[in-house]
Formats: C-alpha cells, sequence, structure tokens
C-alpha cells in the first residue's frame, strides 16, 4: 500500500476514536510511560501537541514540570522545527497547521535533548514511522545526538508489521509505546 493510502487509512482510524477513548488510551500510554525507567536520567524532554486525536502528552508535560524537568515543546520555523522550553501548558497557543506551539521562549538546541517523544499516523515493528509528510520530525531527529532517546506514542492499531517505503531521510525510534505494549528498538 503506498504511504499515501497508508496514511489517509490509519488517520481516519484514529479520527473515528471517540474523545474518551482517545483519553482513556492516551492515559494509558502516558501512564506506562512515567512508569519506565526511561525517564530517571532524563533533564531535558521535548513533547509534542497532540493534534487529531494523536495520544495526549499533557500529563507527562505536567509531571515533568512538577518534578524539575526541563521541557519543550515543537514549533514551526520555516521548513523546520525548533525546540523551545516551556514553564507551564498556558505558554502553548495555536500557530502553525493550528498545532499549539510555544509562542516565546528559550530555544533548546537538538544536542541538548535527552529524550523525544515522537507523534506519528503509523508505526511499524522495527522502528520507523510515517507521519503527515512534511518531514518535519526526520530533519529534526538527525540533528539530536545519538544517545538522545526517540519515543513514539501510539494507540495499538496504529502498529504495522513493516513499512511499504523505507526511504533514505526516515529515521528510526528507540522505542514505542502503546496502551498494549513497548517495543524497544535500541538493540537493532
Amino acid at each position: 500500500m503506498p504511504k499515501r493510502s497508508l496514511r489517509a487509512r490509519f488517520l481516519a482510524e484514529r479520527k473515528s476514536l471517540s474523545q474518551e477513548q482517545r483519553d482513556q488510551l492516551s492515559k494509558q500510554v502516558q501512564q506506562k510511560f512515567l512508569r519506565s525507567e526511561l525517564l530517571a536520567e532524563v533533564k531535558v524532554l521535548a513533547l509534542y501537541s497532540a493534534i487529531h486525536n494523536e495520544v495526549l502528552t499533557e500529563a507527562v508535560a505536567g509531571w515533568a514540570l512538577e518534578v524539575g524537568k526541563m521541557v519543550a515543546y515543537p514549533r514551526v520555523a520555516g521548513e523546520n522545527l525548533e525546540f523551545v522550553e516551556i514553564a507551564s501548558l498556558d505558554n502553548l497557543v495555536p500557530g502553525s497547521f493550528g498545532v499549539p506551539e510555544p509562542l516565546t521562549g528559550n530555544r533548546i538546541a537538538p544536542a541538548f535533548l535527552d529524550l523525544v517523544v515522537v507523534p506519528g499516523v503509523v508505526f511499524d515493528r522495527t522502528g520507523h514511522r510515517l507521519g503527515y509528510g512534511r518531514g518535519y520530525y526526520d530533519r529534526i531527529l538527525d540533528e539530536c545526538r545519538p544517545d538522545c532517546a526517540k519515543v513514539g506514542f501510539a494507540y495499538q492499531f496504529q502498529v504495522v508489521d513493516s513499512m511499504p517505503v523505507i526511504e533514505e531521510h526516515d529515521r528510526t525510534l528507540s522505542m514505542l509505546m502503546t496502551e498494549h505494549e513497548t517495543l524497544n528498538f535500541t538493540a537493532c
């Protein structure tokens, strides 16, 4: 199945989730993430603002801010993303494509990120992801340190065995978390 068809199919399926289903499944993914050992050494955490029924990240942000971790959210800057530190979720305002993003704040260079939570439309069992097709995350993940954890958040139905096409610019994740499983790709 071509990427465009795959993307359309999974966006439609995700869109069909009720708000109650999205909230419940998101809560399960976030709680699993917060219980994991991933966050023990993390000082600088990058999250995303959920759109189109993506897995939410607000519980993770709230916890991280409460315990004193630096939290950054992406902001579109031309053809790229930049991560900007926030002090509160109230710092997020509708920006490019209607996605909540920081209006102001300190830019955090990707080299300083310890962990990036990555959104996507479809994920496979080898660490590849399919986003919205603009390549924002592939480009910014390229700039992260090799030891920066790249963790995808998804619903179980978004996981496929393999992507139809993997291109040279596609970046792989370190880990994928759904409400049912955690896939670790660091050994791959």
